[in-house]
């Protein structure tokens, strides 16, 4: 954020006041009572105070000669660089207790809501809060080594920096410390909540002690009826979880057996779909792209045409010349023995068949015999009727062979040529080079489509008709059953793995339940026994409640002591943690602007992570030393590297204006040179605003802004105030 212009109104010595203010480094230099320190207090009030804030503060900020309506009020007007782009922006602040307003203004968006637009601007600069712009941004006269001397507030910022909030971990602790010390003191005038919580106890205990020691007659009536009554319940509790166990076996074995169903039904439904995984891996993957019908028949039309090139080839090669010859085939005489065989072989077997029923062994012989004879009668018949058929396809190929001898040379090469070219055209159509590739694919295309058939038979018989979409949602339906059923067989125990536990069970559960009416019965005599002893007990129960709440407070303010202290603890760790963060930063940080503030004399810092005790390397002396050991000059110029290096740990990506109200008063001209010069670079950065008394500066600012001093003067006599007359300033 780089404000741009500031005016304020009735702001003590300001009664109207307008400044334009550099983007980088502006000098407000003017004498003593100027109002330099005001502005400095109007810059910090109109960023950070509650517009609706009263009190003794705001109305001491009021001008000394306003009126009593008038009220201080600030207007800033900036301009907000970031990853947004610049974006300009006005806030403008009427302190007037709870009737105050607020109105800010950001790149055509308005907010009149104090908390909000307090929001807006702690995001606008990265600062949480008045006090912490005071303890960062904002430095004042000899102000810079105060972080020394105020160790809990350096702690507060240095871990408000890693968080994001200013969180007060030192008041945190130091009520933590404080509640414990209440509640853990041991003095006798003042003792501690748990000295006095212990002390009741113990009066109580003894109050106890002896009432029970007047009682002890009752309490030997009562021990039995105690004993009694533990008996039955003993029995009562062990007959409840018989009846539980005998409940959860009987659940387990119909479970077991819904679990046995789930179990078969899951694996056929993940073999069915398996299978169907099977076939639609066989449907996508066939070997031919042609079905196996239309792939037999080309097959076998390839078969046809390879079989008719090969004849006429060979009739192409035997030439032209020609032989006429005659084949006679004989007549057929294989038929009558085929009939003489089968009349013998019908016979025999009858004759066998009848002497076998009627015990006629010569009648059984006779028919086999017969029926032998026959049957060498049909094997003749058989190799005559082979040897005609031979005879026959014989004499068919002498007839091709007369007529392709017959046929003309031109025309046997022609058919050769079309059925050549047929055959081409099946092998192209199917993607092949040869008859025999094609035979290859036909028997792996029709081995592939049994194997789906199998498939798809098997499918049938797990599932039979069901669609196979819902196989799987089948299968996981009854894997979701399976584990259901085994989870609560799981819930059971070991109950549901003992085998005939029911049975066991149900004959507990019967003596159990005799046992229990015997130990009703001795529990209604001990009662009995107990109601005859008149003996009156409130006091001393009375006094039991009580010990009870006393060791019940006891106990929560033990518990409360434990908590504090484990907060205390997470607190101090927190903070160490926090502390070897940020002073690792600060080192980083100072040793940059250190070297340019001290001309290069000082160079190297360390922090102390516990005691935020800040250490430099002596050049003279080659070893480290404590900044107390520097002189006052130096030991500034330490601190406001310190607070630079602040600054940036606390605001980290964002860029608040930075404030100083002549820090340099102890600088001698070459170091304070030096640091106007770390500020001029610094502005590049930050937007710096530098209040002085002194013109050396003028030279390194971009903009030098003039304050006039007071000029009301005191014209009373010096007798004015005893004669009772009012004193003009």
């Amino acid at each position: 954020m780089r404000i741009t212009r500031v005016r304020v109104r009735d702001f003590r010595v300001h009664r109207d006041l307008d400044l334009e203010l550099a983007p980088g480094l502006t000098v407000i230099r003017g004498p003593n009572e100027a109002g330099k320190t005001t502005l400095q207090r109007a810059l910090e009030v109109g960023l950070f105070r509650r517009v609706t804030a009263g009190g003794a503060e705001i109305d001491g900020l009021r001008s000394w000669d306003s009126g009593e309506d008038a009220r201080p009020a600030v207007q800033l007007d900036f301009v907000q660089e970031d990853l947004e782009g610049i974006r300009e922006g006005s806030v403008i602040k009427d302190f007037r207790g709870a009737r105050g307003t607020v109105r800010l203004d950001l790149d055509g968006a308005m907010t009149t809501d104090p908390a909000r637009a307090d929001e807006l601007l702690a995001e606008l600069t990265g600062i949480p809060s008045e006090k912490f712009f005071r303890s960062t941004a904002s430095v004042r006269h000899h102000e810079v080594d105060d972080l020394a001397r105020d160790e809990g507030a350096l702690r507060d910022r240095l871990q408000a920096s890693i968080s994001g909030a200013d969180r007060g971990t030192s008041a945190v602790k130091r009520r933590l410390e404080r509640t414990l010390h209440d509640l853990q003191a041991k003095g006798e005038k003042n003792p501690g909540r748990l000295r006095v919580a212990d002390q009741a106890v113990a009066r109580a205990e003894a109050l106890v002690s002896d009432g029970e020691a007047r009682l002890a007659g009752l309490e030997r009536d009562r021990d039995a009826l105690v004993v009694a009554r533990a008996h039955r319940a003993q029995v009562d509790t062990s007959l409840a979880e018989r009846r539980s166990l005998l409940e959860k076996a009987r659940q387990a074995e119909r479970l077991t057996a819904e679990r046995g169903v789930a179990r078969e039904r899951f694996e056929r439904y993940r073999q069915a779909v398996a299978v169907s995984e099977e076939i639609a891996t066989l449907e996508g993957s066939h070997p031919s792209g042609q079905a196996l019908p239309v792939l037999r028949q080309v097959v076998e039309r390839l078969r046809i045409l390879d079989r008719e090139i090969a004849e006429l080839t060979a009739q192409l090669g035997d030439g032209a010349s020609t032989v006429n010859y005659e084949i006679v085939i004989p007549e057929p005489r294989w038929r009558l023995f085929a009939i003489a065989a089968a009349v013998l072989a019908v016979a025999g077997l009858a004759a066998a068949i009848v002497g076998l029923v009627t015990k006629e062994l010569p009648a059984m012989l006779g028919g086999l015999a017969a029926a032998v004879v026959g049957l060498g009668l049909a094997a003749y018949a058989r190799r005559k009727r082979r040897s005609a058929n031979d005879f026959r396809r014989h004499k068919q190929m002498r007839d091709d062979e007369i007529a392709r001898r017959l046929r003309g040379r031109s025309q046997l090469e022609e058919d050769l040529k079309r059925r050549v070219a047929d055959r081409d055209a099946q092998l192209a159509a199917l993607g092949l080079d040869d008859l025999p590739a094609a035979e290859d694919l036909l028997s792996r295309e029709d081995a592939h489509v049994q194997a789906i058939g199998r498939a798809r038979a098997q499918l049938e018989g797990l599932v039979g008709k069901a669609p196979p979409e819902t196989l799987p949602t089948l299968r996981d339906a009854a894997a979701l059953d399976v584990e259901q059923k085994s989870g609560a067989l799981a819930a059971l125990g070991p109950i549901a793995k003992e085998p005939r536990a029911r049975e066991r069970l149900e004959v507990e559960v019967r003596d159990q339940e005799g046992a229990l009416e015997r130990a009703r019965d001795d529990e209604a005599g001990a009662r009995a026994r107990v109601e005859q002893n008149q003996v009156d007990a409130e006091q001393v129960a009375g006094e039991v409640e009580r010990l009870a709440a006393w060791r019940e407070e006891l106990a929560a303010l033990q518990r409360r002591a434990r908590v504090y202290q484990l907060a205390l603890d997470a607190i101090v760790k927190a903070e160490r943690t926090t502390m070897r963060k940020a002073t690792r930063y600060l080192e980083k940080r100072m040793r940059g602007d250190l070297e340019r503030l001290t001309g290069g004399r000082y160079r190297r810092v360390r922090v102390d992570d516990e005691t935020l005790d800040i250490r430099v390397f002596a050049p003279e002396r080659g070893d480290w030393v404590g900044v107390e050991d520097l002189s006052q000059g130096t030991l500034d110029q330490v601190y406001l590297a310190a607070r630079l290096g602040l600054v940036r740990l606390v605001t980290q990506d964002r860029r608040p204006p930075m404030v100083f109200d002549d820090p340099f008063v102890t600088f001698d001209d070459d170091r304070a040179g030096r640091a106007v010069a770390v500020l001029r670079e610094l502005a590049s950065d930050f937007q710096v605003i530098y209040l002085t008394t002194s013109a050396r500066y003028d030279a390194q600012a971009d903009r030098v802004v003039v304050l006039p001093g007071p000029t009301a003067l005191d014209t009373a006599p010096d007798d004015a105030e005893e004669a009772g007359a009012p004193v003009v300033a």
